[in-house]
């Protein structure tokens, strides 16, 4: 289900199709309600979303919601972004950040 965003939620039964399965690099923001840093990354990557849609897929998973992937990737501290290519992780990083470090700290997945 696509947001309004441009960012879609993914679930643990979606992962495997929407990310693994995925025809471009895909950026996943592994996030919590509860994050005030996850909610500044909000706008950022909706904005990334939009300018790279035609060779980047964004996506959030709750870590509340969807345990089983979240420990599947050891992600232990919120947000944190991996990116994905080919179905094999290839790139992460832990923390909040402007769109310009953003974009730099994924620049080889772009």
């Amino acid at each position: 289900m696509m947001g309004t965003t441009g960012v879609v939620e993914v679930s643990d039964g979606s992962f495997a199709e929407e990310v693994l399965g995925a025809d471009r690099a895909v950026l996943v923001e592994f996030t919590a309600d509860w994050c005030p840093p996850c909610r500044q990354l909000a706008p950022v990557l909706a904005a990334v979303a939009d300018e790279y849609r035609d060779r980047l897929k964004v996506v959030a998973l709750d870590v509340d919601a969807n345990p089983r992937t979240t420990a599947a990737y050891n992600v232990h501290s919120m947000p944190t972004l991996i990116a994905f290519r080919d179905g094999e992780p290839v790139k992460a990083v832990v923390g909040a950040r402007s769109k310009s470090r953003l974009l730099k700290d994924f620049a080889e997945v772009l």
